[in-house]
């Protein structure tokens, strides 16, 4: 009797009868073929050099900028992606690969000199072997990249696994790389569960975006394994606004965050705290804002906030504000596809799943705080820490809450959304497991320290 075999399909969620991609999944032994044609090729992909390492890397960045058009209508296509921040994902994709290309040229180690006698001490980075590389849908070219990139600069080769909703995405950027390196240096594998199983369990080092549940399973496995391994995961942001805040600023900024590609980001706003006076002013601004937020086709240059990535997304979201006092939004909006308007609700209580789960659509609660120690005690509440924003216009109110919130980044008068790729990625408590990602930190990651000890044969 011959097993079944999955099928990975993907849909466009603006018109969910247009299908991109519907192919057998390649299954637990094209994982682990993959991995050791990987580990096979990366001795010489090492030893070719940094020169020859970065070169490719710089390759990889020109044929992305090349394909930048394309590559963005694709992001629209297959993940629902607003016009505008697919083009801004694919210009961030091709600087990441670019700053990652000077990496191999980046100083591996450090001399010392020993405690006793002649002689020194080196320490010096070196790679692990195949990076094993699991990455969601909503970040379809720029997650993939932050991770690969620093991989390959120091020196590991790649196994890739896309979330199944990005197939396309990850197929294209594979064949824009693969033209840059040598063969199994980079490799896309699509898949499932199955697949990410067997990657797991294959791979040198592994790096993991997507839920929480996942990323504890990934945890799990690789510790057992005694392999290194870094997971990002959920998210329940909040944005504390402070009474001297610039109410309209705070508004504009919060509602991008809230709204801003349906919500669909580990970094936007799911928590709005408005601290004493700004309670009134705020909820009529931000209610107003979200009102004004373009909903619509992704193609649209024009839209904001496009559809949910499928109708279970969009039935999380419409079931979430079901029951509470809605400010604005609490719609299905009549369009093909899965929609939902963005949504501002209030009067939640504790237990509610709102504030308690990432519900990751565009939907934020509204909830008042005495003073500023109270909206630091209600931020920290939640089992995420990964992004904080603060409005206020006076710097020593901010500073005085900062170094209290359980947070892994903050951003004062910003929305939460947004990373720079130069700078450490990540959270605290249950948002993130092991070292940060992206900038120098990922280069790190990517490797472990050796200290050597060189001693003259003979004593002078």
């Amino acid at each position: 009797m011959t097993a079944a075999v999955s099928t990975l399909t993907s849909r466009n969620p603006a018109d969910p009868a247009d299908v991109l991609v519907s192919i057998p999944a390649p299954g637990a032994f094209a994982t682990a073929d993959a991995v050791e044609r990987a580990r096979a090729a990366q001795p010489g992909w090492l030893t070719g050099g940094a020169a020859a390492r970065s070169a490719a890397l710089g390759a990889v960045a020109a044929a992305l900028e090349a394909a930048a058009d394309e590559l963005a209508a694709l992001a629209v296509r297959e993940v629902g992606k607003p016009l505008a921040e697919a083009r801004a994902e694919v210009a961030r994709t091709v600087a990441i690969w670019r700053y990652y290309a000077q990496a191999p040229y980046e100083p591996s180690g450090a001399v010392h000199d020993p405690a006793v006698g002649p002689g020194l001490l080196l320490t010096r980075r070196r790679p692990h072997g195949v990076a094993g590389l699991i990455t969601p849908w909503n970040f379809p070219f720029a997650i993939p990249s932050w991770k690969a990139a620093p991989a390959l600069a120091a020196g590991n080769t790649v196994v890739l696994k896309p979330a199944p909703e990005a197939t396309a995405c990850a197929r294209r950027l594979a064949s824009l790389v693969e033209q840059a390196l040598p063969a199994e240096v980079f490799t896309v594998l699509p898949g499932g569960a199955t697949e990410g199983n067997a990657l797991v369990s294959a791979a040198d080092v592994v790096s993991f975006t997507g839920s929480t549940a996942v990323g504890r399973a990934v945890a799990r496995a690789t510790t057992a394994r005694g392999i290194p391994v870094q997971a990002e995961m959920g998210g329940l942001n909040a944005a504390i606004v402070l009474p001297d805040a610039d109410i309209g600023q705070a508004a504009a900024h919060i509602a991008a965050a809230i709204a801003g590609y349906a919500g669909q980001k580990c970094t936007a706003t799911s928590r709005v705290i408005a601290v004493g006076a700004a309670l009134d002013p705020l909820r009529e601004a931000l209610s107003e804002a979200l009102r004004a937020v373009t909903v619509g086709d992704p193609a649209d240059p024009s839209t904001v906030c496009g559809p949910l990535i499928d109708e279970r997304a969009r039935d999380q979201v419409s079931g979430a504000w079901a029951g509470l006092s809605v400010l604005a939004g609490g719609t299905v909006p009549g369009l093909p596809g899965w929609y939902a308007a963005p949504t501002l609700v209030e009067k939640v209580s504790p237990g509610h799943r709102l504030l308690c789960e990432e519900v990751f659509g565009p939907i934020a609660a509204l909830l008042p705080a005495d003073n500023l120690g109270h909206a630091v005690r209600i931020t920290n509440s939640v089992p995420y820490g990964l992004v904080t924003s603060v409005h206020s216009t006076g710097l020593d109110t901010v500073l005085h809450g900062l170094d209290q919130l359980d947070t892994g980044m903050i951003r004062v008068n910003a929305p939460s959304t947004g990373v720079d790729f130069h700078l450490p990625f990540g959270g605290a408590k249950a948002s993130s497991h092991g070292p940060r990602e992206q900038g120098r930190a990922a280069l790190e990651f990517y490797t472990s320290s050796r200290t050597y000890t060189l001693s003259p044969a003979q004593t002078m």
